[in-house]
């Protein structure tokens, strides 16, 4: 890779161009260019790619699969929403070579230490700056690069640091000299506050005094004096300090930088809760259209939709089925624009990806529009392709009473989609019967209607139609059968447990405010889907949240669109594992709850929260701020006390030269309808790398336990819309006490660092 190598990249099947690839002397850059592009060439870092995928896996791939072979290609998915890059090598050991190396590459970034990432990300901007790529930087590449990192300073200010850091007195700054001119510019007086306050010399903190700060400000009042070995022997960089047992102020650093150190609580991030309860018990991670990487009129549709889905978690994918030319079914938004792929395609790609991050059973969520030829074939694939992981039949091989549990259900693809009669026809029943029955238009999912307004001559038509399913593709429902919905009344009593009601947004909001305690016990005993209105040709998303106080599982959004409502699902399944189920809360679980959202205080067990979020007046550098926030937790009534520190290197988000951000801090509440608040600090001009404010907010928390907390920092305008700059949304009762870092992530979701808030969170009963 260092040596370079001549790949061809692919963009489709006309176009295929040669391309120079090499890897750049620090491993962590690819250069190319083109053969004849003179000296324009492209970058990209690894720390930008995802995975590597082998072969032909991609529908770029796919279309030139004929003229060059599986082990010569390859593709790399980059994080966010970025394009992958699609190549072929010259030979399968080059190809492999490449494969091999990249992979390697991938796992030294994401095994990277604290420090590690930071000197990576500190070299990064030296190339930034480095404008004449001599591997030096004059003082007006400083200046200039203080604007590409958000800094508006004093020129004369930056000028000292310039000269202090130039230890060679060459009037540029070579690679130490820059770190230490970083160094300089970041140094985190908020957090040299804290450690000073608990060091016994002012230098270094004993075991004692680390113990200490463990037990009386991070609250950990378990194992202490072990967690603080833990943390010297992980974080301490160096090893005299190491041998005696005690931590330096970088070593303090680099442990509240940490996982450890962050907001959520790391006991949480793996899986904690009971996954042994029925699947209605649990809010499972859900996609609408997820063939879709666009709108819904013209986008494009492709198995990368599900991969991407499914690698983030998600458990509930979409397929809409047509007939299709040479008798295979295909999948696309029906009567749009939208590009069409093949079903059997989709089955390969949700075979080969719905067990790599989780374990836990997907749902395969099919809205059938083919005749009965094609649902036969549809079954064939299902189950030649899925083989083993496609549950046929009951687990216990009779009619059960109620629904398994996500742990019975490890390793398999379940179908949700019409069926002719019940489950009790499944046992056994052989599938090579080829009978079909009629579906009428009760047992159809639920408001197609309303999904298809505006194709009105097609809505006409279904009403007055009945639909014809194959016994095949029938039999392959088992646990999820679709069912039209007619009341709660006529559910609770004639309804059984393997049916699953589906309402769009508009009807699920209409039950939720005439009906909340109603709905709420319907869905401790039944899931429940509900998907976006079929207006949202933008592929937009509406607020999840309203829905899960609901109870409803089955929450589909479309994760192609980025914004508040993939912020809020990924922010409520980052807990347990994200596995892709999260527990509902036990007053959700009880068939006899009384827990309505919309008056929660009228609850049994109603144990407010008070959520204080104030801004302090504290000792001020021009490095850092010092912020107050506190957070009242229940017993009965109780208080938590949260100081939001300071901010270090907020993201550019305007790329006009000069441009710094004027950035604030809006805190959002997402939770029942009394929960739901918002409120912002004032934006603080031209600092978008320490900003300082002087705000207090306050909010009341009803029902801690559906509780999202979504901090979201953005650049003032006064003229426009503010611009997005990052955000990092945490269940509440997911949050870490103490002295903890917020990592802020892109509006892809995607992390980036060092871009981060420091908080002081505390919990105390009154």
């Amino acid at each position: 890779m260092l040596v370079g190598a001549m790949m061809r990249k692919i963009k489709s099947r006309t176009w295929k161009k040669q391309r120079y690839f090499k890897l750049q002397d620090d491993c962590m850059t690819i250069w190319y260019k083109s053969k004849k592009a003179g000296n324009a060439h492209s970058t990209f870092s690894v720390s930008e790619v995802e995975a590597v995928r082998e072969g032909h896996q991609s529908e770029v791939l796919l279309s030139i699969a004929n003229e060059f072979p599986a082990n010569r290609c390859f593709t790399l998915v980059f994080r966010g929403r970025k394009g992958n890059l699609d190549l072929v090598a010259e030979s399968a050991e080059e190809a492999q070579s490449w494969i091999r190396g990249i992979r390697k590459l991938i796992e030294n970034v994401e095994n990277m230490g604290e420090r590690e990432k930071l000197d990576q990300w500190i070299s990064d901007w030296f190339k930034k700056a480095d404008k004449d790529r001599d591997g030096r930087m004059n003082f007006k590449e400083v200046r200039d690069l203080l604007k590409m990192m958000n800094v508006d300073m004093n020129e004369h200010h930056a000028l000292r640091l310039f000269t202090l850091a130039d230890k060679s007195c060459s009037g540029s700054l070579e690679d130490d000299e820059f770190v230490l001119f970083y160094k300089m510019l970041t140094q985190r007086e908020d957090v040299l506050t804290v450690f000073q306050e608990f060091s016994s010399d002012g230098q270094t903190l004993s075991h004692r005094d680390l113990e200490d700060f463990l037990r009386e400000e991070q609250l950990e009042g378990d194992n202490v004096q072990q967690h603080a070995m833990h943390l010297i022997e992980q974080y301490e960089p160096s090893e005299t300090a190491k041998m005696l047992n005690i931590m330096t102020f970088d070593g303090f650093l680099m442990y509240l930088s940490s996982t450890e150190g962050s907001i959520f609580n790391p006991q949480q991030r793996g899986i904690y809760q009971n996954m042994t309860l029925p699947l209605c018990h649990y809010f499972i991670s859900s996609s609408h259209n997820t063939y879709l990487m666009e709108d819904q009129l013209r986008g494009q549709s492709s198995v990368e939709g599900y991969i991407r889905a499914l690698n983030r978690g998600c458990r509930c994918v979409e397929v809409d089925c047509w007939d299709g030319p040479s008798g295979e079914p295909i999948v696309y938004h029906g009567h749009t624009f939208t590009s069409k792929i093949l079903f059997k395609d989709v089955v390969t790609t949700v075979g080969n990806y719905a067990f790599k991050v989780s374990e836990y059973p997907v749902i395969l969520s099919i809205e059938n529009h083919c005749s009965v030829e094609q649902q036969r074939v549809m079954a064939r694939h299902l189950s030649h392709i899925l083989g083993e992981k496609l549950l046929r039949k009951p687990l216990d091989g009779h009619a059960s009473t109620g629904l398994p549990s996500p742990e019975n259900l490890k390793g398999k693809i379940l179908v949700k989609a019409k069926k002719i009669g019940g489950l009790e026809e499944n046992i056994g029943a052989l599938v090579e019967d080829s009978m079909s029955g009629e579906v009428s238009d009760d047992d159809d999912v639920a408001e197609m209607e309303e999904e298809n307004l505006h194709r009105d001559s097609v809505r006409g038509r279904r009403k007055k139609s009945k639909q014809c399913l194959s016994k095949e593709l029938s039999d392959c429902v088992i646990y999820c059968k679709s069912f039209h919905f007619r009341s709660f009344k006529h559910s609770q009593m004639h309804s059984k447990f393997y049916e699953v009601a589906s309402f769009t947004e508009s009807k699920a909001r209409k039950y939720l405010k005439e009906s909340g305690a109603e709905f709420v016990q319907h869905n401790s005993r039944q899931l429940t889907r509900v998907y976006p209105t079929g207006f949202r040709t933008d592929s937009s998303n509406f607020h999840p949240q309203e829905m899960w106080n609901a109870g409803c599982q089955i929450v589909a959004l479309n994760f192609q669109t980025a914004g508040e409502g993939m912020d809020l699902n990924d922010g409520l399944f980052s807990q347990n594992g994200c596995c892709g189920y999260v527990l509902k809360p036990s007053f959700m679980r009880q068939t006899k709850s009384g827990f309505d959202p919309e008056t929660p205080q009228k609850q049994e067990d109603y144990q407010p929260v008070l959520l204080t979020i104030q801004v302090a007046e504290g000792r001020e550098s021009e490095h850092f701020i010092l912020r107050y926030c506190h957070i009242c937790y229940a017993t009965r009534v109780s208080a938590a006390f949260m100081k939001v520190i300071s901010g270090q290197q907020l993201p550019k988000v305007n790329i006009k030269e000069g441009s710094i951000v004027d950035p604030l801090v809006r805190v959002e509440i997402h939770g029942v309808p009394m929960d739901q608040a918002k409120q912002e600090t004032r934006y603080i001009e031209n600092n978008g790398f320490n900003p300082v404010w002087q705000d207090s907010l306050r909010f009341t928390i009803h029902t801690p336990e559906l509780a999202l907390v979504r901090f979201v920092v953005e650049d003032y305008d006064k003229t426009s819309k503010n611009d997005f700059v990052g955000q990092y949304t945490v269940p509440l009762t997911c949050m870490q006490q103490g002295y903890r870092h917020i990592h802020l992530l892109s509006r892809d979701g995607t992390s980036i660092p060092p871009s981060s808030l420091f908080v002081h969170v505390r919990i105390t009963e009154v």
